[in-house]
C-alpha cells in the first residue's frame, strides 16, 4: 500500500516538475492559472492531466489541436515516481525521505532543464542551495564542517574552471550547482557525486560521438549528469563510502 501511495505521489509531483519546467521557460509563474497545453494553449481538464495514462489514452497528442505532446512528459513523471519509490526503499518513512524528495525534485528540475535548454537557472538553484542548508544541518545530520567544506569545494572546483577556461569548459550555473551539491552531500559524498559525474559524462559523450550525434567540440549539460549522480549518491552514497572505507582498513 505504501509503495503505490509513493509511486503516485511520485507520478502527481513529476507532473507538477513539467508545468514547472515549462513555466520557467517560458517565464509565466506556475502558482498561478491552470494547466495548458503549451502548443495551442487551451486550458486542459482532469482527464488531460492523469500522470502517464492521460499521454498514452490521448496517442500522446493533445485533446484539442491534436498536435504531438513531447515524451518528456511521461518520462519526468515516470523517472520522478521510481526516483521516489528508491528512496523509500533506502530510508523508509523517515525525516530524511522526505527531504531527500525535495531535494531530489529539485535536481530533476535542473536535470531536464539543462538537458534541453543547456542553462541551470538560479531561480532554480539558489533556493535549492537555501534548502539544503536546512535540511541538511537539521534533518540530513551533516555536520557543519563537512557541509562549509563541502560547498567550498564544490563551488571551489567549479570555479576555478570557470576561470581557467574563461568559461568556455563551463557556465557559472555549474558553480552554483557545485555548491548546491555541498550542501545536499557534504564533502564525503560530494566527492563520489563529483567522480560519478564526470564517468556518466564521459559515457554518454563518447557514445553520442561514437553515434555522430555530438562533435568533439559539442556542448554538453553537465548539469544534468551533476543532478544525476547527486541522486544516486542520496541512494547508494553511504554504501560506496562504506566499501571505500573497508577497503582502504585492509
Amino acid at each position: 500500500m505504501v509503495v503505490a501511495l509513493v509511486l503516485i505521489l511520485g507520478l502527481v509531483v513529476g507532473s507538477f516538475l513539467n508545468a514547472v519546467i515549462y513555466r520557467l521557460h517560458a517565464g509565466v509563474s506556475f502558482m498561478k492559472g491552470r494547466s495548458y497545453c503549451p502548443l495551442c494553449k487551451h486550458d486542459l481538464g482532469w482527464r488531460d492531466l492523469v500522470p502517464v495514462i492521460s499521454f498514452f489514452m490521448l496517442w500522446g497528442k493533445c485533446r484539442y489541436c491534436r498536435k504531438g505532446i513531447s515524451w518528456q512528459y511521461p518520462l519526468v513523471e515516470i523517472g520522478t515516481a521510481l526516483t521516489f519509490l528508491a528512496l523509500y526503499w533506502r530510508f523508509d518513512l523517515s525525516a530524511e525521505f522526505y527531504v531527500l524528495l525535495a531535494y531530489a525534485s529539485l535536481l530533476i528540475i535542473i536535470f531536464v532543464y539543462d538537458l534541453r535548454y543547456y542553462l541551470i537557472l538560479d531561480r532554480v538553484s539558489i533556493p535549492a542551495f537555501c534548502i539544503a542548508i536546512v535540511g541538511s544541518l537539521f534533518v540530513l545530520d551533516i555536520s557543519i564542517l563537512s557541509l562549509v567544506i563541502g560547498v567550498a569545494i564544490g563551488g571551489g572546483f567549479f570555479s576555478l574552471q570557470y576561470a581557467v577556461s574563461r568559461g568556455k569548459w563551463i557556465g557559472g550555473g555549474d558553480i552554483r550547482l557545485g555548491a548546491v551539491m555541498g550542501a545536499m552531500l557534504g564533502y564525503q559524498k560530494l566527492l563520489i557525486a563529483l567522480f560519478m559525474a564526470y564517468v556518466l559524462g564521459s559515457l554518454v559523450g563518447v557514445g553520442l560521438i561514437a553515434s555522430h550525434r555530438k562533435g568533439w567540440k559539442s556542448k554538453v549539460p553537465f548539469g544534468t549528469f551533476l543532478a544525476a549522480a547527486t541522486i544516486l549518491v542520496f541512494i547508494f552514497g553511504d554504501r560506496i563510502l562504506d566499501a571505500y572505507t573497508t577497503a582502504i582498513s585492509f
